[in-house]
Formats: structure tokens, C-alpha cells, sequence
């Protein structure tokens, strides 16, 4: 294991204990956090992406604020749904947020999972073409998307406000080496082999929407190994990065027991349910010792097959807690998987 990273679904509320009650507490928290996560060694800070909920929402003011507060760590995306993106608006602000983070972006897109609102793409202006589906509106997003920040030009010249020039001309500005960090949120075997086709990173979350009967774990593997071979057969230049998500919850005092115990005895195995009417897998949490969870950990064949773990947080429980779970995984449970923190790196 390369690199661990926290991802936040970034939830707020009014609800008991909740430690982020406002849009406002968990934007600034969100950057407290990533800023203790990078104190810490860790390697990266990804926020999930959803749509008229209490959520994050608009990804890169967030990402922005964040990397003008940090120095090192990678800063991302896991997912944006790009059926609700204007490609060209996106491109524009993802290249300026990787300049202010020095080349720090990774950003994972997707299709997309179900939203709160039942047309939301199309409140945003976004409706599939005749014979498209939202699937396919989403891949067509994504393909204009990573045409303009290879610097493609997208939209024709006019010479009497271009200084004389002709042809198409490219959004701007550009960030060199961002096209190359773009990840699919894939949820299937078919659908890591087609990332790999195009030439993106794969990032695989806690379930997938297809059950063989095997542990989650194994399926999951066996979509790396199938993305892995895809690339290799696509002849592709550069190495791909694969992640993979997993609640990671170690109980270390009487805090976390309170917290913790329920999940330790609700989610110690697979569940299987339906998700957007297909039958979906969901791995398990991993909650106990923190020498248990290393040696659990150590076990799941998908995470030994990615070079990227990314941790989910409960973001709800605030800054201080999320710190003290992510330095207790860092310093109790990720040496089991191989990983050193980056100050012992250099």
C-alpha cells in the first residue's frame, strides 16, 4: 500500500451529537481536517460529491481553500457525478485549482448513484440526447471534459477578439499532467474494464453493482485484475493508480466503544440489497483492536491489489475525533499493510 487517504461524505445537520451542524461547519472543517490528515503522514483528502442534499456539493472552492492551506497531500474527488457537470465550466475550474495545489488534483468521476432529486441533472440543464441515457450523457461529459484540459481546442475562434487567431481555441487555463489524474468511480467488473480502455485511474468505493456470491473483497479483485489487464492491453504509456474504500474504525478507548460497538456487531460481513435496480455487494467495516483490524486488513486481497486506500470518516463527529481515528490507523494499523507515514519517506 503506497498512499492512505480520508474520504468524507462531507454530511451535515442539525442531529443529535452532530459536531457539524452547518453547510459553513463542515466546508471549514473539512479543511481543518485535511490539514491534521497531512501533520499526520497521510496522503490524501477526498471529498464525495452529491447534489440537493446536506453534503458537499461544489467541489472546488473546497479543494482550492484546502490547498492553499497544505503543502503535500493529494486532494480529490470520490465521485463527481458528471451527469450534472458543464465539461468545459468543470475543465476551467479543476485546472485552476490544480495550479493553486502545485499539481495536487486527483479527481474521480462517475456516472453517478442515486440523488435526493429525481431529475437533477435536468434542474441543472442537463438532459440526455435522443437514444442517450444518463449513463451515457455522463460518459459523453467526461470525454468532452478530458479532451479540454489536454488543451483540445473546443470552441472556434472569433480572429477580431482573438488577436487575429483562427482555428479552435482551448479553454483556459490549462494545468499540464492533470489529464493523467483523472480517476473513474467504476462499480462493476465491465465498467473498470472500460476506464481502462480510456485511459483513466480507477476508483473502486465499498460496493459494487453486481454480486457473483463471492466476498466482496475477491469480486473486487478480480475488477483490479480485469482493469489491470485491460490497460495493459490498451498500451497505455503511463502507470494507472487504483484506489479502493474502506470503513476503517478502531476502537482504542471508551470513546470510540460508544460510538462503535453497534457497527462492530451490524457490519462484521458483506451485505447484499439493490441499488438503482441492479443487485449490489457491499463490503463490510472493519471495527475492533487496532491490531485485529491490521491483521484483517492485511487479508483483503483488494486492498493489497490497489496502491491507494482511502479511509470513509464520520465527518459528523467532528475535527478533534476524525484526527484521533485517522492518527490511530496511521500509527496502529496502515505498517501492516506496508505504508509509512511521508516524513519517514524522504
Amino acid at each position: 500500500m503506497q498512499r492512505i487517504g480520508f474520504l468524507s461524505f462531507g454530511h451535515w445537520g442539525p442531529g443529535q451529537g452532530s459536531r457539524t451542524r452547518t453547510a459553513g461547519d463542515a466546508l471549514l472543517q473539512a479543511i481543518d481536517l485535511s490539514v491534521a490528515a497531512e501533520e499526520l503522514g497521510l496522503d490524501g483528502a477526498f471529498f464525495r460529491v452529491h447534489h440537493f442534499a446536506r453534503q458537499q456539493a461544489s467541489p472546488f472552492p473546497l479543494l482550492s481553500a484546502i490547498a492553499a492551506r497544505t503543502s503535500r497531500i493529494e486532494i480529490g474527488t470520490g465521485v463527481i457525478d458528471m451527469r450534472y457537470e458543464n465539461p468545459l465550466y468543470m475543465a476551467e475550474e479543476a485546472a485552476a485549482a490544480d495550479l493553486i495545489s502545485r499539481s495536487r488534483l486527483q479527481l474521480g468521476v462517475s456516472r453517478g448513484s442515486p440523488e435526493a432529486a429525481r431529475q437533477g441533472a435536468a434542474a441543472f440543464g442537463h438532459v440526455p440526447a435522443p437514444g442517450e441515457t444518463d449513463a451515457d450523457m455522463a460518459r459523453r461529459h467526461t470525454a468532452l471534459f478530458r479532451r479540454a484540459i489536454s488543451g483540445a481546442g473546443v470552441a472556434e475562434a472569433d480572429p477580431r477578439y482573438a488577436g487575429g487567431a483562427t482555428g479552435l481555441l482551448p479553454v483556459q487555463p490549462q494545468s499540464p499532467g492533470l489529464a493523467q489524474r483523472i480517476w473513474w468511480g467504476a462499480g462493476s467488473r465491465k465498467t473498470a474494464v472500460w476506464a481502462a480502455e480510456q485511459g483513466m485511474n480507477l476508483m473502486s468505493s465499498t460496493l459494487l453493482t453486481e454480486d457473483t456470491g463471492v466476498p466482496f473483497h475477491e469480486l473486487q479483485a478480480e475488477q483490479i485484475q480485469l482493469f489491470r489487464d485491460a490497460w495493459a492491453a490498451a498500451g497505455h504509456r503511463h502507470t494507472p493508480r487504483v484506489s479502493v474504500s474502506r470503513s476503517v474504525l478502531p476502537v482504542v478507548d471508551e470513546e470510540d466503544s460508544r460510538f462503535f460497538a453497534g457497527a462492530a456487531l451490524r457490519d462484521g460481513r458483506d451485505q447484499v440489497g439493490v441499488i438503482d435496480g441492479l443487485t449490489s455487494r457491499f463490503g463490510k467495516s472493519y471495527v475492533g483492536a487496532p491490531d485485529v483490524l491490521a491483521e484483517q486488513l492485511a487479508g483483503d486481497t483488494a486492498v493489497r491489489a490497489a496502491d491507494t486506500l482511502l479511509l470513509t470518516v464520520p465527518n459528523q463527529l467532528g475535527v478533534e475525533f476524525n484526527a484521533k481515528l485517522l492518527g490511530n490507523i496511521a500509527r496502529h494499523v496502515a505498517p501492516a499493510l506496508g505504508w509509512t507515514p511521508a516524513s519517514e519517506q524522504r
